[in-house]
Formats: structure tokens, C-alpha cells, sequence
């Protein structure tokens, strides 16, 4: 299994029903740092191209599962339970997840929860694997960053992954795309039967 990692965008709201829905999305086409090389190797960076999930993605008799720190033991919702729905663009693949008051009630969801409360939970993370070759040619791409240092540019090795079979989204601690922000916010359910913004959106810049 392979991981790739952004920190997206996670938010949170409580449901007049008691659940949580928690939504995010994985931005495409954002590069990683995987590796600096070391003191004699290569940098080495990734890349995940738009829709490269979509065989999986598209086919909703798949299921995928949202888990913590891409632990099949620390489920929060799947698609094949009718808890996680899943929509892809060419901008990102972003997805909703219903967390029902019984799984509220589980320890480790309890721990993930009051984590994103205090902003330790900072992104989301794919878990996929490669389609054999004889399925797709060519899933991947491999390029020659070039060498412009004023620029950020050391002749990096440039994977882009442009199919992927996706299996699992994770929430985690430590993403390997550090560039965007994650935002939360805790709602109450009004008289009328609202829900509405608690506190002000705080953001968290890496």
C-alpha cells in the first residue's frame, strides 16, 4: 500500500440528528517532498494527477473506507456502510463523512475527535496501490525536476502518479504536503432547529 498525504481542508459540524459530518478533500497536482536526498541521494517528490483515483472513485459498488492513521482497526466510516460519499474533480477528490453517535461512543473515535478539536489532526492521506501493467501501461510517471536552486529546484526525482487504485482516505497528524491550511469549526443547533458556527474559524497555517 502507498500513502500520499495534503492538509486539505478537514471540517466538522454536528448534526441535528446527534452525528458528526466530517468533509475534506485532497487537492490534485500539489507536490510533496518525500525525500531530501540525504547528504549523497537524490531529493525526491510526488504528485498525484487529477482524477487519478477515478477507477475506484466511479465505481460505487467499491468500497472505501476512512480510517485513522490508515489503521483498518480505527474505522470512522465507509462507503459500503452508506457513511462516507466520495466526489471527484480535476481540482481534488473531497469527501463527506457521517460519524454516528454510536461510533461517537467508541474510544478511539473519541480521541480522534477531541484531537481535531485542539488542532493535532492535520490533514488527510490516501492509501493506494499501482493497477498491474497489464491493466494500465503506464500508472506513473517518472521526470528531472532540472536544477535552478534560486527557485527551490535540485534535480529532485518527480513521481506523478497518474492512476492509482484508492482503497482508504486517512486523517493524520503529519501530511506530507505541508502548503495548505486546515480549517475547524464547532457548531450548536439553535431553537430553530439550526446549526450554526459555535465559535469563530480558527485556522491553523503549517
Amino acid at each position: 500500500m502507498l500513502w500520499g498525504g495534503h492538509t486539505g481542508g478537514l471540517e466538522l459540524r454536528k448534526r441535528a440528528s446527534g452525528a458528526m459530518a466530517l468533509r475534506g478533500r485532497f487537492p490534485y497536482g500539489k507536490r510533496a517532498v518525500l525525500s531530501d536526498g540525504g547528504r549523497t541521494g537524490r531529493p525526491r517528490k510526488e504528485a498525484i494527477a487529477p482524477r487519478a483515483f477515478a477507477y475506484r472513485v466511479e465505481r460505487p459498488e467499491e468500497d472505501i473506507h476512512l480510517l485513522v492513521g490508515h489503521s483498518y482497526d480505527r474505522p470512522l466510516a465507509s462507503r459500503g456502510a452508506g457513511t462516507l460519499t466520495l466526489a471527484d474533480s480535476d481540482d481534488a477528490l473531497t469527501f463527506e463523512a457521517l460519524i454516528t453517535e454510536e461510533m461517537q461512543e467508541v474510544s478511539y473515535v473519541r480521541d480522534f475527535l477531541n484531537a481535531f478539536a485542539a488542532g493535532l489532526i492535520m490533514g488527510i492521506s490516501p492509501g493506494f496501490r499501482l493497477p498491474p501493467k497489464r491493466a494500465v501501461p503506464n500508472p506513473e510517471k517518472i521526470e528531472d525536476e532540472g536544477h535552478d536552486p534560486e527557485n527551490g529546484m535540485h534535480n529532485a526525482i518527480i513521481r506523478t502518479v497518474l492512476a492509482a487504485l484508492l482503497y482508504e482516505l486517512s486523517v493524520v497528524t503529519r501530511p506530507a504536503y505541508p502548503e495548505a491550511q486546515i480549517e475547524a469549526r464547532n457548531w450548536q443547533e439553535t431553537d430553530a432547529g439550526l446549526i450554526v458556527p459555535q465559535n469563530p474559524l480558527n485556522r491553523w497555517r503549517l
